[in-house]
């Protein structure tokens, strides 16, 4: 009976935590009084016919719209953004996006058959329009974090009427390459450090080929796990446990939604793979009309600083600048908050072109 009654809690917990809605820290000021003007709330939108939901903060609505593109492909960033980059609310009307089938947008019914850059691509325009629409604004700013530094360099391209500045960060450039260059750098320590199970973990997984391993997924994860542990993702192991501990914390995710990140997570990146292992920016987008900032960390092996001063070297701007965040690796917005948030206000708010007449 004991048993029985156990079972019954246990099962009421988890519909509790599976059913309880997702909530998101309301926009106080210093002392924690409520801001009159504040936008603290999630949205669904329509974005190439499939519902996707955004979450809108921000002490003034007046304040320029800033719009997160996350990595991946299909991995949110939504609770690392609110807790790393509260300060960005007070002069930006910050706008995070769970991409099309990943986290709070996911769902099988959504066709395989549109999952493709070209459809990305689409979606971000469409939600650009209507945030210019929603905020009356002819522009907005536009951060990529890996996977979306890619779509973010596409979507620029394409549309650059639509954007003040591009921030680059994690970007990636050619994956074939950058695979290649980050199987060598864990080898490298592997045997620099004598890690006998790294070397003989590697070295049976071999050098990829064209940016893929013989095992497939299964290497891939294989091999980031050995560069989690020498520094090629995360620069430090307090930056690795303080983002779990978000993800675990957030009132922004539900268990619910824990569990669609990660299937919608899986789900993406065997649909796009194929397409986004052809990525070769230098070839595709040689040249941009928008002003570009790369904020790389100078121990990035995910997406691999030496491309990505490669391209900014190749890149054509109308303005580009190449900052470097020296105690990051993948992810400096979220290893290095101070920094990269006293940029975006100081630098890139404040550097924004006059609007076109």
């Amino acid at each position: 009976m004991r048993y029985y009654f156990q079972l019954l809690f246990l099962a009421g917990l988890s519909l509790f935590l599976f059913t309880c809605a997702s909530t998101t820290p309301p926009i106080v000021d210093e002392v924690g009084a409520p801001v009159e003007t504040g936008i603290a709330k999630f949205e669904t939108v329509l974005l190439g016919g499939v519902e996707q939901s955004i979450l809108i903060r921000t002490h003034d609505p007046a304040n320029p719209v800033l719009l997160f593109l996350h990595g991946g492909p299909g991995s949110p960033e939504t609770p690392v953004v609110v807790h790393f980059n509260r300060e960005l609310e007070k002069h930006f009307v910050v706008v995070n996006w769970d991409q099309r089938g990943a986290g709070k947008s996911f769902s099988r019914k959504i066709p395989k058959e549109s999952f493709t850059i070209d459809q990305f691509i689409e979606d971000t325009h469409q939600l650009v329009t209507w945030l210019k629409q929603r905020f009356n604004h002819e522009k907005i700013f536009l951060v990529g974090h890996s996977w979306g530094s890619a779509l973010g360099t596409f979507v620029i391209e394409r549309y650059p009427e639509d954007f003040h500045a591009y921030v680059g960060v994690g970007q990636i450039v050619d994956l074939p390459r950058n695979e290649l260059l980050t199987y060598e750098f864990v080898l490298e320590q592997a045997r620099l450090t004598e890690n006998r199970k790294a070397i003989r973990q590697l070295e049976k997984i071999g050098y990829p080929e064209n940016g893929e391993y013989r095992g497939g997924l299964k290497s891939t994860a294989l091999q980031r796990k050995w560069l989690a542990r020498f520094g090629g993702f995360w620069y430090g192991e307090s930056s690795m446990k303080s983002m779990i501990q978000v993800y675990n914390r957030s009132p922004e995710y539900t268990s619910l939604d824990m569990l669609k990140f990660v299937k919608g997570a899986q789900r993406s990146l065997i649909l796009l793979k194929d397409e986004v292992m052809g990525i070769n920016l230098i070839e595709q987008v040689p040249a941009v009309q928008v002003p570009v900032y790369f904020m790389i960390g100078r121990h990035d092996y995910i997406a691999s600083f030496i491309l990505a001063e490669e391209y900014f070297q190749h890149l054509q701007a109308p303005y580009k600048e190449f900052i470097w965040f020296d105690a990051s690796a993948h992810s400096p917005p979220f290893e290095e908050p101070d920094k990269f948030n006293r940029l975006m206000i100081d630098k890139v708010l404040t550097e924004k072109p006059l609007p076109t007449p």
